[in-house]
């Protein structure tokens, strides 16, 4: 029995992600990849969030309208090759990566994927999270996750 899963060679589940893919690097999204969603997905919408912020959970990328075909990301993928974005907390409507505030110790960061029912979700470009939270609605058949960490140490 396959059973939906979303993974990516640039770190382990639960692993640290690498400064290439953060606010101190070249801030490129990370390759992920994904596989075993329930067979009547018609999309796929993507959220990839910082939930040890200070000020509450951190969106870093918001992405929707994924066609069924397909079952990764590219490193550094432009959203607009493969879906709709949203405006993330950062204001861009892009991948933002991990930018924790230094000396605030190590952050979760979870990839959710959601196999979808619909193949579009009726979303303005540059919706927020909270918009993009309603229009997904019913329509979730399955989540998959992934997280990795990353801190800022105090002096780099």
């Amino acid at each position: 029995m396959a059973f939906f899963k979303l993974f990516s060679t640039a770190f382990p589940e639960g692993g640290t992600i690498p400064k290439l893919h953060t606010c101190e690097g070249a801030d490129l999204s990370p390759e992920i990849e994904w596989s075993g969603e329930p067979p009547n997905t018609k999309s796929f919408a993507l959220i990839f969030d910082d939930t040890d912020a200070p000020s509450g959970t951190w969106n870093h990328w918001l992405l929707w309208n994924i066609p069924a075909s397909v079952h990764e990301l590219a490193q550094g993928v432009k959203p607009e090759r493969v879906g709709e974005s949203g405006t993330n907390d950062f204001g861009k409507s892009s991948y933002s990566g991990p930018a924790p505030p230094k000396g605030h110790g190590p952050h979760r960061y979870y990839f959710r994927l959601f196999a979808l029912d619909i193949e579009k979700l009726d979303l303005h470009a540059g919706a927020k999270r909270a918009d993009l939270d309603q229009a997904l609605g019913s329509h979730v058949l399955e989540k998959a996750v992934y997280m990795g960490r990353y801190e800022r140490k105090w002096g780099r």
